[in-house]
């Protein structure tokens, strides 16, 4: 060996040394130092977590009786694309197509071409019910790969018209994932979309569980292996302020007829009923999503739209409460300084019309103008002591224009016009017919049943009104023991004098014994107290019927006391019904009695709509 030799050989042997010291020390660091790190990461590996889902807590009536919203058994079937013979996934797609209904374009849709390797399971159907598991299970073993498991959805029995408060659930959107994301929703939940399903959706959830599952480099499980398991937590059951049976009686009062009724507790804000028509079936949300959907977005009757809180409509004669609490309130004029009614009014080379009376009611004070619902008196007070700006102040007052902040989602504020609006909006200046057309709640006003409903319970509660709300209690899904019930949240106190809301409700009062309202509530079990009203919304023969009221008058602190708020649409074809079907519920409520026995003991079993008739 040459000398040149030699130092390659010593330089080759010094390498090899220094090679094999590199990696003792990292085999030292790997194993001794770090030992524990690539520990836990070689276990991360080798598990995989499975999820299992949470069932959503249950909707109950006020009493805890009725079931409104529940779960229903029902299985998911999934396939597993590695356990699928090669060459065989074409033969197991269309068999399992033939059993379930579902196109195969769809399941290979959900597993494409780089998911045939994973040992992973792949959702193809939901909803799937047991007949169609078992015949499943009849060809389990030509059918290789496909699995199902325990999978309960949402049910609604015999909602009705419950519907608009309940809501309905549905499989998370990406523009919903996107808002969601930090508060622990993730892709494939499934959410509330709407009422109380969506406002509650937190708590009706409840918490998954998981299974860690061991499986190998492939996915597949390693037998022997034991998986750990947290089982899931069912969500908080929702007791609600819903009577089911006055539900029911308010629905059938109502009818087929496009409008809304809501039954409200004064002292409390609680919602009793609320009925929008028409409604729908939201188990078709589970069956048909997709075609259902559209259907009913596509109706012409709006039957998603919840009439009471998200549409908003001209006042009408109702709004006549707000004028006499100002004329109480500013003493501009005395109320019983009395205005003469020709049933006609000639103001600004145009003819205002007294719509009840055409020959007119003669003079009239305040006390008789409400009774009689007489628009010569409001829109002369209106134009000549009160002015835009203190009836919008007035209104406000009353809660118009704002939020009542109901626990509902997509409710509308309505909306109270001001002189500054429309110079604004119109490029015009506010002229005196605007004043008198306001004056009577017609022209730009709009306001929502729900707010027309918290004006009669803040009359009731001498200026006071609580926040409305549907949800009374949550409780344990388990024991049924109540976790936390809802208290009544004021929302708004008047500054007003009792005095004024007293002399409102004298007058409302005279309404229902010697006004507009006389007839058809005239109701020997309890006293009322209410305003009638007809809106004018473009129609030469169809208005919007209203009628608002509470009882009983002579002892309104009852705690069961109620306020009634109904609106039928002009959509309808022409019937002064809003009375009519307020007088049913009153009936039905005060007498513990059906709709059919109230209907009876009114003597309205033969009772034809009311053509042509107006306030």
């Amino acid at each position: 060996m040459t000398e040149d030799q030699g130092w390659r050989v010593t330089v080759f042997k010094a390498f090899l040394v220094m090679l094999f010291a590199v990696y003792s020390i990292k085999l030292f660091s790997m194993q001794i130092l770090s030992g524990d790190v690539y520990l836990t990461r070689a276990q991360d590996i080798s598990r995989r977590t499975f999820v299992i889902p949470a069932q959503r807590g249950e909707i109950y009536d006020r009493n805890y009786t009725k079931q409104l919203a529940m779960n229903k058994d029902s299985f998911a079937v999934s396939i597993t694309p590695a356990e699928v013979p090669r060459g065989s996934m074409e033969t197991v797609v269309n068999a399992v197509s033939s059993i379930t209904g579902i196109p195969a374009d769809e399941i290979n849709a959900k597993m494409p071409k780089q998911y045939l390797q994973f040992f992973q399971p792949v959702e193809i159907a939901a909803n799937v019910p047991f007949t169609t598991i078992a015949a499943l299970a009849e060809r389990k073993n030509t059918l290789p790969g496909v699995s199902w498991q325990s999978k309960p959805v949402r049910n609604y029995a015999d909602s009705g018209s419950l519907s608009h408060i309940l809501g309905y659930v549905g499989d998370i959107t990406r523009d919903e994932l996107t808002s969601l994301y930090n508060h622990g929703y993730k892709q494939g939940d499934v959410i509330g979309k709407s009422g109380i399903e969506k406002q509650y959706d937190e708590l009706l959830r409840g918490k998954e569980g998981r299974e860690i599952r061991t499986v190998d480099v492939s996915g597949r499980r390693i037998a022997g292996r034991e998986n750990v398991r947290v089982h899931p937590e069912t969500g908080k059951n929702l007791v609600l302020t819903i009577d089911a049976n006055l539900q029911t009686l308010v629905e059938k009062a109502l009818g087929p007829r496009i409008g809304t009724v809501l039954v409200m507790r004064p002292s409390t804000g609680e919602i009793l009923a609320m009925v929008s028509y028409p409604w729908y079936d939201p188990n078709i949300f589970t069956n048909d999503p997709g075609s259902g959907y559209r259907a009913l977005a596509d109706d012409p009757n709006k039957p998603l739209l919840n009439r009471a809180i998200q549409s908003s409509y001209a006042p009408g004669s109702t709004f006549k409460i707000v004028l006499s609490t100002g004329i109480y309130s500013e003493k501009t004029f005395s109320p019983e300084q009395t205005i003469l009614c020709q049933g006609v009014l000639n103001f600004g080379n145009r003819d205002w019309l007294c719509h009840i009376k055409r020959p007119g009611h003669g003079r009239l004070n305040l006390h008789n103008a409400l009774a009689q619902s007489c628009n010569i008196y409001y829109m002369t007070a209106g134009r000549e002591y009160l002015g835009p700006d203190k009836i919008a102040s007035y209104a406000k007052e009353y809660g118009y224009g704002e939020l009542t902040q109901i626990d509902l989602p997509g409710e509308t504020a309505g909306f109270i016009p001001s002189q500054q609006w429309k110079e604004n909006r119109f490029h015009e200046r506010w002229v005196a017919g605007d004043t008198m057309n306001m004056s009577i709640g017609q022209g730009y006003v709009l306001v929502t049943p729900v707010q027309m409903a918290n004006m009669i319970c803040m009359l009731v509660n001498d200026g006071k009104i609580y926040k409305p709300h549907i949800l009374k209690e949550v409780r344990d899904p388990s024991t049924g023991a109540v976790e936390r019930s809802v208290r009544p949240v004021l929302l708004h106190e008047s500054n007003m004098s009792p005095e004024i809301f007293e002399s409102v409700r004298r007058d409302m009062r005279n309404v229902i014994t010697r006004g507009t309202a006389q007839y058809p509530l005239n109701i020997k079990s309890v006293q009322i107290a209410g305003k009638t009203g007809t809106a004018e919304v473009g129609f030469i023969d169809r208005w919007h019927s209203w009628f608002t009221a509470y009882a009983p008058y002579d002892n309104r602190n009852d705690e069961n006391a109620i306020v009634v708020t109904v609106i039928v649409e002009a959509a309808n074809k022409w019937e002064w019904w809003a009375p009519y079907a307020s007088a049913i519920i009153f009936q039905g409520y005060f007498q513990n009695q059906t709709y059919e026995e109230a209907v009876r003991a009114l003597g309205f079993q033969y009772l034809m709509p009311v053509q042509g008739r107006r306030e």
